[in-house]
């Protein structure tokens, strides 16, 4: 049977129309990824609404090609330029743009290019190996385990915000009350319609997205006339070839590098809310501290351009992950899948595999096709990139905006889209102009129907609060959402009081009550294992006096 599905799914990927699709949405995500201000989910968002009129397996299929040539379009602009194109390249350009100075601009984007093709590859596998055993594991979740899960995934992203932990939570419930503008699937009630019958059916959660995301990045990019009449071609090293081959000996070097990075890209795409621009970060911060000459980064290493560029790449194989398998988004782009699989009326879900195996087969066939297309168009992209350095930044902004209006239009034919649109952009804008962070929001709107349904299928069993606190995988998406919620002011005042000496004990001690209580042999295990090491660390640190110097010196161990 498992043959028959993956035969059908190569039959409908590996159609000319397909592959044409593709192609282009690899194109099209090179380029996207390249403009500084112009991210991957931006790229994404407007690729959807030209998905509608396609069958479920093509249009997924240019989307993740969108994506994958967006997460290896971002390197271009870092190395070339010093500007990196997405958030998810930031790190790439410390090395990056160094060695490019330095007169090896070929071997830099030679790095960064077959370093981001094998990030890609080893997530893809990930993504077929993992996805359907998470799945297994998700058929044990009840309504109130799924709703804890949505509210874990608002805790962790709002954390991520560090010091703006309180704006992150603002965020996200402003979010979730986006989506209860309209009618309630559960009761049938209107809510917060004032009487509009636009408003009655809520809001299009795409042209939210769209707003949200790419309306109010142009009007941030436009705002300072001088920066939007700026060119990337004053700076850097525009004229260079990708040199492959020595690229490749540089990398074969560094193997054990790239599995290291990409591997901290699966499992931080599979954390919802983190993303590749955790990832990158945290993937160079790894290699620095793992390397003998750790002095050396930051002036053009080719480790500080294999790392960030191979976990990068490997995110969003883990963001899919927890997509296709749980019906969670692991990021804003993997959101944005959610919506196009909703539109087709697809519910990712524990059952999604089972239930759409060609659909799901041809999503992960379509991951590794466009991993080796980026490869063989990155080099013609390239002489594109050129040109498009040329073009001022109000000029590209008005394109775009175009493009925003034409695919919000597109979803309804209705103008109350284009209002939406409006709204949310310039919501979005004020946002980013007092510190918000978006991610949230984002997730709370794409969520918040999940969390909304779940809540009132758990209530509908019973009506007792209990089981939220006493369910096992609810008590651990608590816990865990407890503890990520205190970690940026656990990092914040990590060696300079004694109370953080305990933290990572006692979220180990609390973690392993409800990985016992799931009972079987292995999680039990795992249990025993996770208070064993807390316990340790515990013994370790009243060992050394509690003292904060030491602690320095233990790290996390």
């Amino acid at each position: 049977m498992i043959i028959e599905n993956v035969i059908s799914a190569f039959e409908v990927v590996f159609s000319i129309q397909t592959l044409a699709l593709m192609a282009i949405g690899v194109t099209g995500g090179l380029i996207a990824g390249a403009i500084p201000g112009f991210t991957i989910a931006m790229a994404v968002v407007l690729t959807l609404p030209f998905t509608f009129s396609m069958p479920p397996e093509q249009g997924l299929a240019t989307m993740v090609s969108v994506l994958v040539g967006g997460l290896s379009g971002g390197l271009l602009a870092g190395i070339l330029t010093g500007i990196p194109g997405t958030p998810s390249s930031v790190a790439t350009t410390f090395d990056g743009f160094p060695l490019a100075r330095s007169g090896q601009p070929g071997l830099a984007l030679g790095i960064g290019v077959w370093s981001s093709f094998f990030g890609g590859i080893f997530s893809a596998i990930c993504l077929m190996t993992l996805a359907p055993q998470l799945a297994l594991i998700g058929l044990e979740f009840h309504p109130r385990d799924y709703f804890m899960l949505v509210m874990f995934a608002l805790t962790i992203t709002a954390s991520l915000a560090g010091k703006k932990l309180v704006k992150g939570l603002i965020a996200g419930a402003v979010g979730l009350l986006v989506r209860t503008v309209g009618e309630d699937d559960a009761a049938g009630m209107a809510r917060f319609d004032f009487g509009s019958e636009f408003l009655l059916s809520g809001f299009d959660f795409i042209a939210v997205l769209i707003g949200l995301f790419a309306f109010s990045q142009l009007l941030s990019d436009v705002r300072d006339p001088d920066v939007a009449k700026q060119s990337l071609t004053e700076r850097g090293t525009i004229d260079a070839k990708i040199e492959h081959l020595r690229a490749l000996k540089e990398i074969g070097k560094r193997w054990t590098l790239v599995i290291r990075s990409a591997t901290i890209g699966v499992f931080t795409g599979i954390l919802p809310g983190a993303g590749g621009s955790v990832a990158n970060i945290l993937a160079y911060d790894q290699a620095k501290k793992a390397s003998k000459e750790p002095e050396k980064f930051g002036t053009g290493t080719p480790e500080g351009i294999i790392a960030p560029e191979s976990s990068n790449n490997a995110v969003e194989g883990g963001a899919l992950i927890t997509l296709m398998a749980l019906g969670i988004p692991g990021d804003v782009t993997a959101a944005v899948m959610l919506g196009a699989l909703l539109m087709h009326d697809v519910v990712p879900s524990p059952s999604f595999i089972g239930d759409n195996p060609i659909l799901a087969y041809s999503i992960f066939i379509a991951f590794f096709i466009a991993t080796f297309m980026m490869i063989g168009l990155q080099s013609i992209m390239l002489r594109v990139f050129v040109l498009v350095t040329k073009i001022r930044m109000y000029m590209l902004a008005a394109v775009i905006l175009g493009f925003c209006s034409i695919g919000v239009f597109s979803l309804n034919n209705g103008e109350f889209d284009l209002w939406t649109l409006l709204w949310f952009g310039v919501l979005g804008f004020l946002m980013r102009h007092f510190g918000f962070p978006l991610a949230p929001m984002i997730l709370g709107v794409v969520l918040g129907d999940i969390a909304e349904l779940n809540l009132a299928r758990a209530l509908a069993i019973s009506t007792e609060i209990s089981p939220f606190f006493t369910r096992p995988w609810s008590l651990f998406f608590l816990i865990v959402a407890v503890f990520s919620a205190f970690f940026p002011l656990f990092q914040e005042h990590r060696g300079k009081f004694k109370w953080t000496l305990f933290f990572l004990p006692f979220a180990c001690f609390a973690v392993s009550v409800p990985l016992y209580l799931m009972g079987g042999v292995a999680r039990p295990v795992i249990a025993v294992i996770v208070l064993g090491f807390g316990a340790y660390t515990l013994w370790k640190r009243w060992k050394s006096g509690w003292k904060l110097t030491a602690y320095q010196e233990l790290g996390t161990s």
